[in-house]
């Protein structure tokens, strides 16, 4: 997750449901809600903050069903309510959609700052825990935090994409009472220390594009010049690339990220955007370096990146005395630092594979960066074998969730169905979409005319998933106590 500081591009979109006839019209989706939290829930810090959430009540109809999400590492906008598949739930089910946002992302700040000591409270526990609430009052109190009437004893679903697909299947395993079930798009369940598996899963789609020689040759040229330390061949090859001035470090992370960024696509009807993006820049008349500096420059030029914010972008201790809110890859880091790892590295020579990414960016670039951010008092490791075994463990008993999986998906050997096996033992009524040729999370988002057929299976499954879960539903009036 911490290679997502990197990525600035947030895709943002305007869209408007169709308002139903017999349906509870909720006319501006914009409308921030605000829910009291404790910074702890475990007693540690009393203190309350708020946290934001919106809602889209366009399709519910009284008894119909609440989908719940989450932005994860963004702030909540319309978008997460009325623009993913969740509205097409809604709309299918007489539902309600609302997304909350995650605490220190966005406005919901339970501390003052970002520094480690206000961070401490960025826990799994914590972070479920708010959400637990939430449910609570819908359960006891509905018109507590809902703009329309709602009935109490609605069913909830929880869903959400890569990282916020994890927080669903969390909270599915973890209060099955208040949660009928999830449906976990691209969750990324499976953590390691050193996740060189993301950057082989790059390579495998390149390989299949047939670009995959050329793009590890490129890298691989770039990193004799980078890993040299010479200072006149770094700066002859920022050149080539179209770069301001940057250390070897930033250069290697900035080329890394920018290029493994582009295979983050929704691979449509009219074909993958990777070839256009990364394969069609190599060829036998030009150099593999020269064709790799060409996919570099095309992506700046694509993200509209200015040298200003290059150079932020490429240095990881600009901000490090920074601790004001509003910075989401600095949480994200944290998160990285104290929770599950997954640093994006190259794969080690000792495995004989290709890299894809440079080999300056090893287990203790990104580890000396913990330190540099937030200094020793989290430690310098985070304990993956303790974070997945308390984590990973209760997924493999949970009922009720839906793991949906792209085929190329880059982060899938992370999923609970990597293509060299499965993660997991899956619970009963629990089942996993591998969709054939998609990318991360397409299922997620609103059908349209370009999906691929697997991405409209994929929902389709989905959807009846949830009518079962619906239909077998247990009626009961939850208290907000435990």
């Amino acid at each position: 997750m911490a290679w997502l500081h990197a990525l600035a591009v947030v895709l943002v979109a305007i869209y408007t449901l169709l308002v139903q006839s017999n349906a509870t019209a909720l006319n501006d989706h914009d409308v921030a809600y605000w829910f009291t939290q404790p910074v702890d829930h475990f007693g540690r810090n009393n203190q309350q903050w708020e946290q934001q959430y919106m809602v889209n009540g366009t399709f519910y109809r009284p008894g119909g069903p609440i989908f719940v999400t989450t932005p994860g590492d963004e702030s909540v906008t319309s978008y997460h309510t009325s623009m993913t598949h969740l509205a097409s739930l809604a709309q299918l089910n007489n539902g309600l959609v609302v997304a909350i946002e995650q605490r220190f992302y966005g406005k919901s700040a339970p501390m003052p700052d970002l520094s480690a000591s206000s961070l401490q409270y960025m826990t799994v526990e914590n972070t479920l825990k708010d959400f637990a609430q939430f449910i609570r009052a819908v359960k006891s109190n509905p018109s507590s935090v809902f703009p329309v009437t709602v009935d109490p004893d609605s069913s909830v679903i929880f869903a959400g994409s890569s990282y916020s697909a994890n927080v669903a299947a969390w909270m599915r395993a973890t209060y099955p009472e208040l949660v009928a079930g999830a449906w976990a798009s691209s969750a990324f369940v499976y953590h390691r220390l050193d996740n060189y598996h993301f950057e082989q899963s790059f390579g495998r789609q390149l390989h299949h594009l047939g670009c995959g020689s050329q793009f590890a040759q490129g890298v691989q040229e770039l990193d004799s010049i980078l890993l040299s330390d010479d200072a006149s061949r770094i700066e002859s090859a920022l050149e080539l690339f179209g770069l301001p001035p940057l250390s070897a470090d930033g250069f290697a992370s900035l080329v890394s990220m920018l290029s493994i960024s582009l295979a983050d696509t929704q691979v449509t009807v009219s074909g993958n955007p990777v070839h256009a993006a990364i394969c069609a820049h190599f060829n036998s008349n030009t150099p593999a370096l020269v064709s790799y500096a060409n996919v570099i420059k095309a992506a700046i030029e694509r993200f509209g990146y200015s040298p200003e914010e290059i150079a932020a972008m490429s240095s990881h201790s600009t901000s490090d005395a920074k601790t004001h809110l509003n910075q989401p890859y600095r949480v994200n880091y944290y998160l990285s630092c104290t929770w599950f790892g997954n640093w994006m590295t190259a794969a080690p020579k000792s495995t004989g594979l290709a890299s894809y990414i440079s080999r300056r960016l090893n287990l203790d670039y990104w580890l000396s960066q913990c330190q540099k951010k937030f200094g020793s008092s989290i430690g310098s490791v985070a304990d993956i074998d303790a974070f997945n075994k308390k984590w990973l463990g209760p997924l493999q008993e949970a009922t009720n969730i839906y793991y949906t999986v792209g085929g190329i998906d880059i982060w899938r050997e992370s999923t609970v169905a990597p293509a060299s096996g499965s993660n997991i033992k899956l619970g009963s009524n629990t089942q996993v979409e591998v969709i054939d040729g998609a990318g991360p999370s397409q299922d997620y988002g609103m059908a349209e005319a370009a999906d691929i057929s697997s991405v409209k299976q994929a929902r389709h499954v989905g959807n009846q998933l949830v009518k079962k879960w619906l239909a077998g539903k247990s009626r009961r009036i939850y208290s907000q106590q435990e």
